[in-house]
């Protein structure tokens, strides 16, 4: 949390209906992110959307990111970020959890640490962007309806946007068939 004090109406609200979880809040350049533990974020969220005072009823985005080799410790190597707007009260929130492999991330293995239960059943706009978390991270999201890749083919062969993964790739197109303009 940053040294200057800050309030957020939302973070109390949360902070009286999860007494018992532990939650942390940061503030940077006027925008609040609260960081909520994995295992309570759908909770958190169906909360955020139907408790009156919060009303966050537009889900903007939901992204994925890669802390590795960050320069300052993070509480694990994934986060996955969801973009909350509350029109009648005219706020804006960043909802963010943590996850970390349980094993080695360089192929397409179903690592069970990184996974977390969709919103898509709170907000139906965050299956493509749920779906996009999940080609590019290999973030997998329980009770998803339809968790296929969105960016790269079925078999791919890994997670792109990791950043382990080669920048020139894996090989992935050096046996691509060229399509000449009069053969199309």
């Amino acid at each position: 949390m940053p040294s200057e004090d800050f309030t957020h109406p939302s973070l109390s609200r949360v902070k009286e209906a999860f007494p018992d979880t532990k939650l942390q809040a940061a503030l940077f350049r006027e925008q609040t992110t609260l960081i909520v533990p994995a295992e309570k974020l759908h909770a958190i969220m169906r909360f955020l959307r139907d408790d009156p005072e919060c009303d966050y009823n537009f889900l903007s985005d939901v992204a994925g990111i890669d802390y590795l080799n960050y320069p300052v410790a993070m509480p694990g190597r994934f986060a996955v970020v969801y973009l909350l707007m509350s029109y009648a009260h005219e706020r804006r929130l960043t909802v963010k959890t943590f996850l970390d492999p349980s094993m080695s991330t360089e192929g397409t293995e179903v690592d069970p640490a990184l996974e977390i239960d969709s919103v898509t059943d709170i907000w139906p706009g965050a299956e493509w962007r749920e779906r996009e978390a999940y080609d590019m991270f290999g973030i997998r999201f329980r009770n998803h309806p339809d968790l296929r890749r969105i960016l790269t083919w079925e078999d791919y062969p890994a997670h792109p946007l990791r950043k382990d993964y080669p920048l020139e790739g894996r090989g992935e197109r050096i046996a691509l068939n060229v399509v000449q303009r009069d053969h199309s």
